[in-house]
Protein backbone atom coordinates (compact mmCIF):
# COMPACT_ATOMS: atom_id res chain seq x y z
CA UNK A 1 0.00 0.00 0.00
CA UNK A 2 1.09 3.55 -0.59
CA UNK A 3 2.94 5.32 2.18
CA UNK A 4 1.23 8.52 3.31
CA UNK A 5 2.81 11.51 5.03
CA UNK A 6 1.27 10.27 8.29
CA UNK A 7 3.05 6.93 7.76
CA UNK A 8 6.38 8.66 7.21
CA UNK A 9 5.74 10.66 10.40
CA UNK A 10 5.14 7.38 12.24
CA UNK A 11 8.53 6.06 11.07
CA UNK A 12 10.13 9.36 12.14
CA UNK A 13 8.49 9.08 15.58
CA UNK A 14 9.81 5.54 16.09
CA UNK A 15 13.25 6.62 14.86
CA UNK A 16 13.29 9.56 17.29
CA UNK A 17 12.35 7.29 20.22
CA UNK A 18 15.07 4.79 19.18
CA UNK A 19 17.66 7.59 19.16
CA UNK A 20 16.49 9.08 22.46
CA UNK A 21 15.62 6.01 24.54
CA UNK A 22 17.53 3.06 23.08
CA UNK A 23 20.91 3.71 24.65
CA UNK A 24 21.68 0.35 26.23
CA UNK A 25 21.40 -3.33 25.49
CA UNK A 26 18.17 -3.36 27.52
CA UNK A 27 16.34 -1.23 24.96
CA UNK A 28 17.31 -1.76 21.32
CA UNK A 29 14.08 -1.33 19.35
CA UNK A 30 11.41 1.39 19.38
CA UNK A 31 7.91 1.16 17.97
CA UNK A 32 5.29 3.73 17.09
CA UNK A 33 1.62 2.98 16.56
CA UNK A 34 -1.20 5.18 15.29
CA UNK A 35 -4.86 4.71 16.13
CA UNK A 36 -7.70 5.17 13.66
CA UNK A 37 -8.40 8.55 15.27
CA UNK A 38 -4.78 9.67 14.70
CA UNK A 39 -3.37 9.28 18.21
CA UNK A 40 0.26 8.17 18.41
CA UNK A 41 1.77 5.77 20.96
CA UNK A 42 5.35 4.62 21.31
CA UNK A 43 7.26 1.97 23.20
CA UNK A 44 10.65 0.34 23.48
CA UNK A 45 11.52 -3.30 23.94
CA UNK A 46 12.52 -4.50 27.39
CA UNK A 47 15.33 -6.97 26.79
CA UNK A 48 15.75 -9.62 29.45
CA UNK A 49 17.33 -13.06 29.47
CA UNK A 50 13.80 -14.50 29.65
CA UNK A 51 12.90 -12.72 26.43
CA UNK A 52 11.04 -9.67 27.54
CA UNK A 53 8.38 -7.80 25.58
CA UNK A 54 9.10 -6.41 22.14
CA UNK A 55 8.65 -2.72 21.37
CA UNK A 56 5.42 -3.38 19.47
CA UNK A 57 3.84 -5.07 22.50
CA UNK A 58 4.98 -2.24 24.78
CA UNK A 59 3.43 0.30 22.37
CA UNK A 60 0.18 -1.72 22.41
CA UNK A 61 0.26 -1.63 26.21
CA UNK A 62 0.89 2.11 26.23
CA UNK A 63 -2.07 2.62 23.91
CA UNK A 64 -4.28 0.44 26.10
CA UNK A 65 -3.18 2.36 29.20
CA UNK A 66 -4.39 5.58 27.58
CA UNK A 67 -7.72 4.09 26.51
CA UNK A 68 -6.87 4.04 22.81
CA UNK A 69 -9.11 2.22 20.43
CA UNK A 70 -8.14 0.33 17.33
CA UNK A 71 -4.61 0.61 16.03
CA UNK A 72 -4.41 1.50 12.35
CA UNK A 73 -0.66 1.34 11.61
CA UNK A 74 2.48 0.27 13.47
CA UNK A 75 6.22 0.33 12.79
CA UNK A 76 9.36 -0.79 14.64
CA UNK A 77 12.82 0.77 14.23
CA UNK A 78 16.13 -0.57 15.48
CA UNK A 79 18.72 1.40 17.42
CA UNK A 80 22.23 2.42 16.34
CA UNK A 81 21.24 3.27 12.80
CA UNK A 82 19.27 0.12 12.11
CA UNK A 83 16.14 1.11 10.28
CA UNK A 84 12.64 -0.36 10.03
CA UNK A 85 12.43 -3.89 11.38
CA UNK A 86 9.64 -6.33 10.59
CA UNK A 87 7.78 -7.64 13.65
CA UNK A 88 8.81 -11.00 15.06
CA UNK A 89 6.42 -13.93 14.85
CA UNK A 90 5.03 -13.40 18.35
CA UNK A 91 4.31 -9.73 17.64
CA UNK A 92 2.66 -10.62 14.34
CA UNK A 93 0.36 -13.00 16.18
CA UNK A 94 -0.44 -10.45 18.91
CA UNK A 95 -1.17 -7.77 16.31
CA UNK A 96 -3.42 -10.14 14.37
CA UNK A 97 -5.32 -11.23 17.48
CA UNK A 98 -5.84 -7.72 18.87
CA UNK A 99 -6.01 -5.65 15.67
CA UNK A 100 -6.76 -7.89 12.66
CA UNK A 101 -7.01 -4.90 10.31
CA UNK A 102 -3.75 -3.19 11.39
CA UNK A 103 -1.20 -2.34 8.74
CA UNK A 104 2.51 -2.79 9.38
CA UNK A 105 5.23 -0.66 7.83
CA UNK A 106 8.05 -2.86 6.51
CA UNK A 107 10.87 -2.77 4.00
CA UNK A 108 14.08 -0.84 3.44
CA UNK A 109 14.01 2.92 4.01
CA UNK A 110 14.11 3.65 0.29
CA UNK A 111 11.16 1.34 -0.39
CA UNK A 112 8.95 1.35 2.71
CA UNK A 113 5.46 -0.01 2.30
CA UNK A 114 2.42 -0.80 4.43
CA UNK A 115 1.10 -4.34 4.47
CA UNK A 116 -1.88 -5.81 6.28
CA UNK A 117 -0.77 -7.95 9.22
CA UNK A 118 -2.67 -10.81 7.58
CA UNK A 119 -0.13 -10.70 4.72
CA UNK A 120 2.64 -11.30 7.27
CA UNK A 121 0.83 -14.35 8.64
CA UNK A 122 -0.90 -16.25 5.83
CA UNK A 123 -2.86 -19.35 6.88
CA UNK A 124 -2.33 -18.47 10.51
CA UNK A 125 -3.89 -19.53 13.76
CA UNK A 126 -6.49 -16.94 14.74
CA UNK A 127 -6.96 -17.17 18.50
CA UNK A 128 -10.60 -16.01 18.49
CA UNK A 129 -11.52 -18.63 15.88
CA UNK A 130 -10.06 -21.43 18.02
CA UNK A 131 -12.04 -20.79 21.19
CA UNK A 132 -14.51 -23.44 22.23
CA UNK A 133 -18.12 -22.49 21.75
CA UNK A 134 -19.54 -22.73 25.31
CA UNK A 135 -22.83 -24.06 23.94
CA UNK A 136 -20.95 -27.08 22.51
CA UNK A 137 -20.03 -28.36 25.97
CA UNK A 138 -22.55 -30.90 27.17
CA UNK A 139 -23.98 -30.03 30.58
CA UNK A 140 -22.49 -33.23 31.99
CA UNK A 141 -19.10 -31.59 31.63
CA UNK A 142 -17.99 -34.01 28.92
CA UNK A 143 -16.55 -32.75 25.68
CA UNK A 144 -18.75 -33.37 22.64
CA UNK A 145 -17.62 -36.17 20.33
CA UNK A 146 -16.80 -35.15 16.78
CA UNK A 147 -19.34 -36.04 14.13
CA UNK A 148 -17.98 -38.11 11.28
CA UNK A 149 -20.05 -37.94 8.08
CA UNK A 150 -21.84 -41.26 7.44
CA UNK A 151 -21.38 -42.52 11.00
CA UNK A 152 -24.06 -43.47 13.51
CA UNK A 153 -24.23 -42.39 17.12
CA UNK A 154 -22.71 -44.92 19.53
CA UNK A 155 -26.16 -45.72 20.96
CA UNK A 156 -27.26 -47.18 17.60
CA UNK A 157 -24.47 -49.78 17.44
Amino acid sequence: MTMLDTDRALVQAATAVAKLRCRSDNHTVAAAARTVDGRLFTGVNVHHFTGGPCAEVVAIGAAATQGAGTLETIVAVGDRGRTVLPPCGRCRQVLLDYFPSVEVIVGPMNALRKVPVTDLLPETHVWADQQLDPSAVVRTGQWPLPTVPGSRPASEE
